[in-house]
């Protein structure tokens, strides 16, 4: 991998994060799938694509079926592995390891930028977009998944349950996974790395979180920051937590799958 500077993030998706991500592919595609086709409607036959934050590689195949070709970058390793032998047979896609922030992308080798929530976790967001700016072609576009506020969503209200006996895992809204959360600061962002005509456009797809509620708590409380922070309490805690976010599926549990209803921002940008 070439020179990282998002140092803590690189530390945290080449460990556990990453090979939970890695080694839970098919889960964690079943919770954001569904909101691949919001990017994909705008991808165009002879489009060359960079997928930012490819992670495990889902979005980069199916973008490679409608494009030129697809091009996906991430920091893990882990992820990358698993992305690189699932995508053995399409001919059109290749993966680099590599921190957005610097890494030496070809000058105006890329039309489309997309991602499925893969841009929100960078320590200078205008120094990555500067670098994507630079990676795209005159009249480049961006298609970028980002998560919103959780506030009054199905998934702020799971997370909420937890919220008497753990920190909330995403952060406060407006730091890590909903740094985007606001259109402005996205808008202001973009606007600075030397985009225009951004917008962002509110969307919204089912997420399905486990076959059943225990199957989805399971699934949850491994995941990286919910797992820390049961880490962090003590037995009666982390047990309280547990059931407060068994409690809390219960609502979402179908005849097959436990599914939430998932909402995002669709941000669209252009390079001058």
């Amino acid at each position: 991998m070439t020179g990282v500077v998002n140092t803590a993030q690189a530390e945290a998706w080449n460990g556990y994060e990453g090979e939970h991500w890695a080694s839970h592919a098919d889960r964690y595609d079943g919770v954001n799938g569904g909101f691949n086709t919001f990017v994909l409607e705008l991808v165009r036959p002879a489009d060359r694509v960079l997928d930012i934050g490819c992670g495990n590689g889902q979005l980069t195949r199916e973008v490679a079926a409608r494009a030129t070709s697809a091009t996906g970058v991430d920091l893990s390793g882990p992820m990358l592995t698993t992305a690189r032998s699932r995508s053995a047979e399409v001919p059109n896609v290749a993966f680099e390891q590599g921190d957005v922030q610097v890494h030496p992308f070809p000058e105006g080798a890329f039309d489309l930028a997309v991602s499925r929530f893969g841009v929100m976790f960078f320590a200078d967001p205008v120094a990555a977009f500067t670098n994507v700016h630079r990676a795209l072609s005159p009249g480049g576009r961006l298609a970028l998944l980002c998560m919103t506020a959780l506030a009054d969503t199905d998934l702020g209200r799971v997370f909420g349950a937890m919220a008497p006996y753990l920190p909330q895992p995403t952060g406060p809204d407006g730091s890590g996974p909903t740094s985007f959360a606001d259109p402005s600061r996205t808008r202001a962002v973009l606007t600075e790395a030397g985009f225009e005509d951004v917008e962002c456009t509110h969307v919204e797809a089912d997420q399905t979180w486990g076959r059943t509620v225990p199957d989805a708590a399971a699934f949850i409380t491994d995941w990286g920051p919910v797992r820390h922070h049961l880490s962090q309490v003590d037995a009666e805690t982390a047990s309280g937590a547990r059931e407060a976010l068994t409690e809390a599926l219960k609502p979402f549990e179908g005849p097959d799958a436990v599914k939430l209803r998932g909402t995002a921002w669709l941000v669209t940008g252009r390079r001058p």
